[in-house]
Formats: C-alpha cells, sequence, structure tokens
C-alpha cells in the first residue's frame, strides 16, 4: 500500500513535459526557414506545366462574345470550393474556432492562422476555372474576366475576391471566412468611381501562407518589393499553398510565371481606363474593345531595375505592382521563357505568365 502512495504522488508532482504520452501535453512548433525552394510542411500545388500563348476561343460571359461554348460566367458558378485539398502546413496550430465569434453559437469555424496574402496558383485557377465550367475544361484559366457568377456594376471585382476566398480555403479550410480581396484596380468601381488596388486591401499586417510577413503596413508593399518582407519570399511571392510561385512543382525546373494582373501603376494605383479588361469583365482578346491589362511582377525579372516592358509600355521588370503590359484579355497560359509579350498572342498570359493575380486578407 505504502509503495502505491508513493508511485502516485510522484506521478502526479512530475511535470507536462515529461509525460510525454499525456494527450493535453503537447507541444506547437514552427517548421524552421529554409531561406529558399519550397517552404516546409507546404502542400503540392503542382499544375499543369504545359503552355498554351493562344488560349480558349474566349472566355465564357465575356461581353459580346458569339458562337462560344461552355457556360456564361454570369451563371450561378459551381461551388468554388469543390474537391479542396484538406490541407495544414507542418506545425501549425489548430485552425479552426467553433461557434459564431458574436454570440457563441455552434455553427461557423473561423481560422486562428495569420494567412492574409498569396498569389493565385496557376493549378488553382485551373481547378476553379473546370468547376466553373469555362471551356476547354478550364485548362486556360479565367483570363481577363473575373466574375465567377457575379453579375452588375462591379461584377469582375467581386468575382475575383470571391476566387481568392475559394483558394484560400481549399489550403487552409476556415480561411475562406476572411475578408478577401483581389489586388486589382478598375475604371469603375460599380458606382461609376475609379478603384485603386492599393486601397483595397486593409491596412495590414499581411503574412502568407506559413506565417512569414509580406508587409506590416500599406507604406511597406506600395514599393518596388514590399518593405521589410521575409527574406525568403520578398523575391518569389508563394501561392496559396505556400509554396514559392516560381517553381510551384517542386518535381520540374523553375517556369516564367511572373506576370499577375493588377491594372495598377508602381504605386498600385490604377493605370489608366485600359489596362483593366473592362473593369475585369471580358476576355475576348479584342484588344480595341478590351485594352491590355497591365501586370506586375511576383518575382522580379532581372537583380537590375528597368527593362523594356513588352508592347506599349516600358516599366521596372521587378516592380510586383506594375512591370509591362500583356497582349490582351484572353485566357492563355505561356510557361516557358521567350521574351516579352508576344503581340499577335492577345492573351493575359504571353509574356510568361497565366492570369495570376495577387489576394490579400483584410485581417491577418
Amino acid at each position: 500500500m505504502n509503495l502505491r502512495l508513493v508511485t502516485f504522488v510522484c506521478a502526479y508532482s512530475w511535470p507536462c513535459s515529461v509525460l510525454t504520452l499525456a494527450a493535453g501535453c503537447g507541444s506547437s512548433t514552427t517548421p524552421l526557414d529554409s531561406g529558399t525552394g519550397a517552404e516546409a510542411g507546404a502542400p503540392s500545388s503542382a499544375g499543369a506545366t504545359a503552355s498554351t500563348a493562344a488560349g480558349s476561343s474566349a472566355a465564357a460571359g465575356s461581353v459580346g462574345t458569339t458562337g462560344t461554348s461552355g457556360a456564361s460566367n454570369n451563371a450561378a458558378g459551381a461551388s468554388s470550393t469543390a474537391g479542396a485539398e484538406n490541407s495544414a502546413a507542418s506545425g501549425a496550430s489548430t485552425a479552426a474556432t467553433a461557434g459564431n465569434a458574436n454570440d457563441g453559437s455552434a455553427g461557423a469555424s473561423a481560422t486562428t492562422e495569420k494567412f492574409s496574402f498569396f498569389v493565385t496558383s496557376w493549378a488553382g485557377l485551373q481547378r476553379l476555372a473546370k468547376d466553373f465550367g469555362l471551356p476547354n475544361n478550364g485548362t486556360d484559366g479565367f483570363g481577363g474576366d473575373l466574375r465567377y457568377g457575379e453579375t452588375g456594376a462591379g461584377a469582375g471585382l467581386r468575382g475575383a475576391d470571391k476566387i481568392c476566398a475559394a483558394l484560400a480555403e481549399a489550403s487552409m479550410p476556415g480561411a475562406g471566412t476572411k475578408s478577401w480581396r483581389a489586388f486589382l484596380s478598375a475604371s469603375d468601381d460599380g458606382t461609376g468611381k475609379p478603384v485603386n488596388a492599393i486601397d483595397r486591401v486593409g491596412t495590414g499586417p499581411w503574412y502568407v501562407r506559413l506565417g512569414r510577413l509580406f508587409g506590416n503596413t500599406v507604406t511597406d508593399i506600395a514599393q518596388q518589393r514590399p518593405a521589410n518582407a521575409d527574406a525568403a519570399i520578398k523575391n518569389d511571392f508563394p501561392n496559396e499553398d505556400g509554396v514559392p510561385n516560381h517553381r510551384p512543382d517542386p518535381s520540374v525546373a523553375a517556369v516564367d510565371n511572373h506576370d499577375m494582373l493588377t491594372g495598377s501603376d508602381a504605386t498600385g494605383k490604377l493605370l489608366d481606363a485600359t489596362s483593366n479588361c473592362l473593369n475585369w469583365t471580358s476576355a475576348l482578346g479584342d484588344t480595341a474593345k478590351e485594352g491590355k491589362p497591365r501586370v506586375g511582377h511576383a518575382w522580379p525579372r532581372s537583380t537590375g531595375g528597368g527593362g523594356s516592358g513588352g508592347p506599349a509600355g516600358g516599366g521596372d521588370m521587378n516592380n510586383w505592382m506594375s512591370a509591362l503590359t500583356e497582349s490582351g484579355c484572353k485566357a492563355g497560359a505561356n510557361l516557358v521563357e521567350q521574351g516579352g509579350p508576344m503581340q499577335n498572342a492577345v492573351t493575359v498570359g504571353s509574356g510568361g505568365g497565366y492570369g495570376g493575380f495577387y489576394c490579400f486578407a483584410l485581417t491577418p
């Protein structure tokens, strides 16, 4: 009897750290930064690497399109989060909080992770475009028509915001409940007023999928490359899965995919009325009607600033908000390095891209 009592007292007095089998004694660890390559623990975002500068005949729902196949981009779309992977970064803390934050009732969940910035991946956009019923099973993406089922004035921006939320939710369940905003400028917000991308993203701070800092304030990010960004991501922004987007599939070589739709100048403000594919509602490839979208570089073209900027626009090849003007608004990708945008391609990705864009959450 005495021996049992002594054993009980000793076990009771031991600290939690040595009771390695106790369920309540777990610890939260953060993966160490590798500095280069894919971020540890990030789920794979490998997508199609084949490139096509021609793109689809026209993205569904584009204004004035006749004789095209595929679903209308004004129709109610398929679930934006269907088939999403239930992925989580290594060492991340529990990502859901039960109940409504206002009344404590059970139901909706909200992420507790710091995740508020990413580049839309090519694989993610293709998946959503396929689910939405766009031509060629969505393999060409959305192009400049980002309505994603939204209708009426301001539909392009609202649809792009929905795409951001859908991709965030697919990568981190619960993250889609945050208020996501696409970094896109437009000539008309739906009330006749211009929209500056830099004014849409909140006040910061912003963190990428695995918690690395992208920027603390608007002043931080309204620069050629975001000031105070973690060195591991400053010159290669990660996608929604936390993978550096220059090489989204670690099993193959890096691809030429840095052109990101913004419609913005070097400070994140609207460039002009012809740089946003009719407020992100059209993907015809008719440059006389739609103009040509302005893009920024998710990773720098060169180590020194400046460059030709391709067709219709010299710019700073290192600027993440405004580097050059793409060939057109038509859906299509070109991931093979071959110089600047091809003037006869009229696609959003002819110069090295796929019509991707940046997403910011209004809360960290």
